[in-house]
């Protein structure tokens, strides 16, 4: 049982949704600099393209 006063840390809240766009940015980030770091695209570096 939740206390109703105590805001919750999961399902779609403000908390969750503000890592899930940081944490999406910084993939985004360290994809683009592994592909300009290897010349090789996302797809043909995990065997797909």
């Amino acid at each position: 049982m939740t206390n109703a006063t105590t805001p919750s840390r999961f399902g779609f809240v403000a908390f969750a949704e503000t890592w899930n766009g940081r944490l999406a940015m910084l993939g985004f980030v360290i994809g683009l600099g592994t592909e300009l770091l290897t010349g090789q695209g996302i797809l043909s570096q995990i065997g797909l393209g």
